[in-house]
């Protein structure tokens, strides 16, 4: 039987690398370019019932998830254009949970995977044309108090939208 941890986390908890190489970044922007396209091949032809599915008890269902990603992944990407153009600026954070329960996160399958699609698009274009400097560049988390570099960052939420895509597929299974 799967233990909490195993299904919180199915990949495993995020563990940045200690160097990231122009390498690592660049297979991380294709793998951000790559995701909306994973999640809608995982929910292609699911029914609404199915969609209501979650991977744990008091997790989130499958639609919940997939608007969650866009949710999250747009804080990111805004995070991105901040540092891009503020000096060591500090993010602002959000409630998960409480965005997660707003009435948009009930709307149609389709409109979630292309709000992903195009978010993720835009975002991979800006990090495409970013100069290393530009990758070094920090913001500050208010929760605590770290500088975080947009590559790290960047590390984070490739690891979010597998984990997340786990989430979807454990639900499924």
């Amino acid at each position: 039987m799967d233990t909490l941890e195993n299904l919180r986390y199915p990949i495993g908890r995020y563990s940045p690398p200690d160097i990231i190489q122009s390498d690592t970044v660049s297979g991380w922007i294709t793998e951000i370019s790559d995701l909306p396209a994973l999640v809608k091949v995982a929910v292609e032809g699911l029914s609404e019932e199915q969609l209501l599915l979650t991977y744990r008890e008091g997790g989130w269902n499958i639609q919940q998830i997939i608007y969650h990603l866009g949710d999250s992944h747009l804080n990111s990407y805004v995070r991105f254009k901040w540092t891009l153009t503020e000096e060591t600026p500090q993010i602002k954070t959000y409630d998960e949970a409480a965005w997660a329960s707003l009435h948009d996160a009930n709307g149609s399958l389709e409109d979630a995977l292309d709000f992903l699609r195009v978010l993720h698009t835009r975002w991979a274009f800006l990090m495409s044309g970013m100069s290393d400097s530009q990758w070094e560049k920090e913001f500050t988390h208010p929760e605590t108090g770290r500088a975080i570099s947009l590559k790290k960052n960047l590390g984070l939420y490739v690891w979010h939208g597998q984990h997340h895509l786990a989430h979807i597929h454990l639900a499924l299974n």
